[in-house]
């Protein structure tokens, strides 16, 4: 029975592992640099939302035009405000007061310190162009805006911590649009908008902004970690497909505050408005292909500036690197809701973080991932000790009665009823519990998928080096058993690119197996032999962290298994002396 019921345990892992790519959200591949849709209040719109008069209108994703030049060259054809700050480099478009340059210069695309930075928001024109931006609209259509045609006034310098930049703009008509820019250490810029209304006649204006992408990012081929149209409320998180989204399947969402935007795998960027002001977030699309545009934006209530008067309206834009206390961080001082659910902890959200935490904690004592989580792993091995104790002598017991259970089978030959009926009692008389092998190893599924979340998803892990050929825990082990390691200058198949890391851990695994008791029926043996092997080759793509932590767990398991069986063997030879 206990074997049977750890074959069952055995598929069903099997049937999780492989079935929660169809039950998760399958998510987007990440785009290190995307896009920009310009829009402006005179085209290419649709209805603001429900709370919004009949007749005002919010400016949709507009399609843009295929790409013909280069970044740098786009870039050099505008006028532009300088950003520098101790994480970001990049400018603020004076045409339509656009944030479209956005470097992250703590973040490289490889682990090597000399390959470029990650380029987030590019301007339009250029390839995968991604842009956020602020403005206003008009209830009534004549009302002369800035657009994305618009060419501000700057007061000069370059916007960084300690020095805000000031924008200025005329529509000729009355109306004077004052913005000022500012920028903390990390990833956040704050905008306040004024207009001042020197004209004769009150003017309706709907505060909006929005962030927009070029190109719908490839399909990822890993189901662990949601990437995508997302957007943070009171309520909760709310995350869509660029499908549904491409689709017209979404409905805009009166909401007080949140923000939205688009989530990949390590970046973010979203726009949010003042956390009292009530607004109707809504996600767009428009265009095919490469040259298709996804958007998400927020329109807030209507605001009348009266002759003579001004009115103002603040907020964020958030562009950079999804960390996870920074998230935290923003979510405390800056109001933004739920805004740490944009690094996807899954299901196991109240279990995912605290391991990242704990992970992280130790990671500032130690100074080294890869030794934070052989850490991590005697903790959780301590936590779930009381179990494993048991678990592991009731297994012992069950091995001392291999050579009954062989009798047994003898005296009842091919009666399984009987057979049964005989094992339960023997169980029964000796106080062996069945199933307890099993129930460790089943509590801790849910920490595998948590501490396998933390290496995918969080930030914190990417290009997290160890010891030796392991650079990067978030990364397969790189190295393969099927070329000796390098040895040979072959590069085998995906498929047999079995890494050092998987080969200990199928070691541990066959040392382990060599500890318990052999299931009595000679398939369900033969069966059992080969699960290390299809275990090292199901998990030898996942991150190197992640085999670590197996390898290392499997060994303090089979320590503590001796442990158990020398306290055992001293406490019979005790009771035999006595």
């Amino acid at each position: 029975m206990e074997q049977r019921n750890l074959v069952v345990f055995i598929a069903l892992a099997i049937a999780i592992l492989l079935g929660s790519q169809y039950l998760l959200p399958h998510p987007q591949r990440p785009v290190q640099t995307a896009e920009q849709a310009a829009q402006n209040n005179a085209a290419n719109v649709s209805p603001a939302g429900p709370n919004a008069p009949t007749g005002t209108q919010l400016p949709n994703a507009a399609t843009e035009a295929a790409a013909t030049e280069t970044r740098d060259q786009v870039l050099a054809e505008t006028q532009r405000i300088a950003i520098d700050t101790p994480n970001l480099k990049g400018s603020i478009n004076l045409k339509g007061a656009r944030f479209d340059d956005l470097t992250l210069t703590r973040y490289r695309e490889t682990i090597d310190p000399a390959s470029p930075a990650i380029v987030l928001l590019s301007p339009s024109g250029a390839p995968n162009a991604y842009r956020a931006s602020q403005g206003w609209i008009a209830k009534d259509p004549s009302v002369k805006l800035p657009n994305d045609d618009t060419v501000w006034q700057s007061s000069g310098g370059t916007l960084s911590p300690k020095t805000p930049v000031a924008l200025t703009w005329d529509n000729g008509a009355g109306l004077t649009f004052k913005r000022e820019v500012s920028v903390d250490d990390n990833f956040l810029f704050t905008i306040k908008d004024t207009v001042a209304n020197a004209g004769t006649a009150p003017v309706a204006l709907y505060p909006y902004a929005s962030v927009a992408r070029t190109g719908e990012p490839a399909a990822s081929s890993t189901w662990v970690s949601y990437e995508g149209p997302i957007g943070g409320y009171t309520t909760g998180a709310e995350e869509l497909s660029y499908k549904d989204v491409a689709a017209g399947k979404t409905v805009p969402k009166e909401t007080v505050g949140g923000w939205l935007g688009f989530s990949d795998k390590y970046w973010l960027a979203a726009v949010a408005p003042d956390q009292k002001t009530a607004i109707t977030a809504r996600f767009s699309h428009s265009g095919t292909g490469e040259t298709q545009t996804f958007q998400a934006d927020y329109l807030g209530a209507e605001t009348d500036v009266a002759p003579g008067a001004s009115i103002d309206n603040s907020g964020v834009v958030f562009a950079g690197a999804k960390e996870v206390k920074l998230l935290d961080h923003y979510t405390k001082n800056a109001g933004l809701p739920n805004f740490d659910r944009a690094v996807d902890f899954g299901w196991f959200y109240f279990l995912t973080k605290p391991i990242f935490y704990l992970l992280d904690w130790l990671y500032a004592q130690v100074g080294n991932f890869g030794i934070a989580i052989l850490m991590l792993t005697v903790v959780i091995k301590g936590l779930f000790f009381p179990l494993a104790n048991k678990a592991f002598k009731s297994m012992d017991k069950m091995k001392q009665l291999q050579p009954e259970m062989a009798k047994l089978k003898e005296q009842c030959g091919d009666d399984k009823v009987k057979l049964q009926q005989e094992t339960m009692a023997l169980y029964k008389r000796m106080g062996v519990n069945p199933v307890a092998g099993c129930l460790p190893m089943l509590l801790q599924i849910p920490v595998f998928f948590s501490l396998y979340k933390v290496l995918y998803v969080t930030i914190e892990m990417r290009h997290a080096p160890f010891f030796g050929w392991i650079q990067d825990l978030s990364a397969p082990d790189p190295t393969t058993l099927f070329n000796l390691f390098g040895l040979i200058p072959w590069t085998p198949p995906q498929f047999l690119m079995i890494g050092a890391w998987p080969a200990i851990y199928c070691i541990t695994m066959l040392l382990q197996q060599r500890m318990q008791p052999t299931p009595p029926d000679p398939t369900q043996a033969r069966m059992m032999q080969f699960m290390p092997f299809v275990f090292t080759f199901m998990l030898g793509k996942f991150p190197a962290g992640l085999m670590i932590y197996y390898s290392w767990n499997n060994i303090l398991t089979v320590g503590q298994q001796m442990l158990i069986r020398r306290r055992g063997a001293a406490a019979a030879a005790a009771r035999a002396r006595a």
